[in-house]
């Protein structure tokens, strides 16, 4: 799972007032966090809210699950917008896309197709929960920030802000890659690295 471009994201979605969706009734992202690393090292992170265009009206139970408010998706940027700057974002194809499960990336190919935008990120797509739990042979899928407790670590500021999120999914793949590495066979050892030629020539001087 090596590359050295890689955006991390986290999308959080409108909600429906209860788990039965009305009829018609479909997430819209309303706040994005992107984190933009290059060779192992953070080189842009970005966060912002985006105003929903379909469903503008938050419901109550959206509002006190994510702890958000009205205001503050009604100031944020189009989904235009947002899919303008995702764009920039992007390294192209060599971009390695990284989400803590896979409804960020349907619920952004859901919204684009909405409105009538083209997907702006091109690149391989990595769910990290399903990578770490085929690594760790776990049966269910772990929450993000339980994966990272698991590790006694905790995560980035605050569950459920985006780039919080977004820098707590980077932190725990940089964790699940060093792990990988204890699992690879060392390489065999040259004969100079077996044996301190310094000590072997001086012997031989004498």
């Amino acid at each position: 799972m090596e590359a050295k471009k890689q955006l991390f994201i986290d999308f959080e979605f409108t909600m429906a007032e209860n788990k039965m969706n009305p009829e018609g009734f479909f997430p819209e992202i309303i706040e994005a966090g992107v984190v933009k690393v290059e060779r192992g090292k953070i080189k842009e992170t970005f966060s912002t809210f985006v105003k929903p265009r379909f469903f503008p009206k938050l419901t109550e139970r959206c509002k006190r699950f994510l702890e958000i408010t009205q205001e503050q998706v009604d100031n944020g940027l189009s989904f235009s917008e947002l899919v303008h700057l995702l764009r920039k974002l992007s390294f192209g194809e060599e971009t390695m896309i990284v989400t803590w499960g896979n409804m960020d990336m349907k619920v952004l190919r859901h919204n684009c197709k909405e409105h009538g935008l083209p997907f702006p990120i091109a690149g391989t797509e990595i769910d990290l929960s399903m990578e770490y739990k085929k690594f760790f042979g776990d049966r269910n899928q772990t929450g993000l920030w339980k994966a990272v407790e698991e590790y006694g670590k905790k995560g980035i500021g605050k569950h459920h802000r985006a780039l919080d999120d977004a820098l707590t999914t980077f932190n725990i793949f940089k964790l699940i890659e060093k792990d990988k590495q204890y699992l690879l066979k060392p390489k065999p050892l040259t004969i100079g690295e077996r044996i301190d030629l310094t000590k072997l020539w001086q012997k031989q001087a004498t």
